[in-house]
């Protein structure tokens, strides 16, 4: 099994039987797992990463509130074709956080946009592997505050990877 499909087994996992799942207990009990897009290795990428300005921005949440996060760091790369940038972002915790919309959102995957979660890599660079992009609990339950990706994270490109939308989302 590889790292892609030990992941997401593992999710599926802890969607149907944590306490701590995002799914409501009627359809956790229902579960029979997430969707996914095929792997795609054309959007995996090591690039070089560039420090940011390191300003503090507010990022709207789901529920109507606000978070703080940091401009850590941007990475510049083609996706079909097409030059695109995004801003890599520092929550407090180890790694960067990165909250993206594409051309999917709202069609195949969630409407308010999907998430990664990176490590820094050795050298100034950083893997972006989209298979690994994943929908905020918010997709499960209206609940949670999950933040939105700002327009500087907005893609006009479609990322056929990662997760795609929840039904009944």
């Amino acid at each position: 099994m590889d790292a892609l499909t030990g992941f997401r087994l593992s999710k599926d996992e802890f969607f149907r039987e944590s306490h701590q799942s995002p799914l409501p207990h009627i359809i956790q009990q229902l579960f029979t797992g997430l969707r996914y897009y095929d792997p795609n290795p054309d959007l995996v990428f090591t690039l070089p990463v560039t420090d940011a300005d390191g300003s503090v921005v507010q990022i709207g949440t789901t529920d109507g509130n606000t978070r703080m996060y940091r401009r850590a760091a941007t990475v510049r790369f083609s996706v079909q074709g097409q030059e695109v940038e995004l801003t890599l972002f520092d929550t407090g915790h180890p790694g960067w956080f990165l909250p993206f919309r594409d051309a999917t959102s709202g069609k195949t995957t969630y409407g308010a946009g999907r998430y990664l979660d990176l490590e820094p890599a050795e050298h100034d660079q950083v893997t972006i592997d989209f298979n690994y992009a994943y929908n905020p609990f918010c997709a499960y339950d209206d609940a949670y505050s999950c933040p939105l990706p700002p327009s500087e994270n907005w893609l006009s490109v479609p990322i056929e990877a990662g997760e795609l939308t929840f039904p009944g989302t």
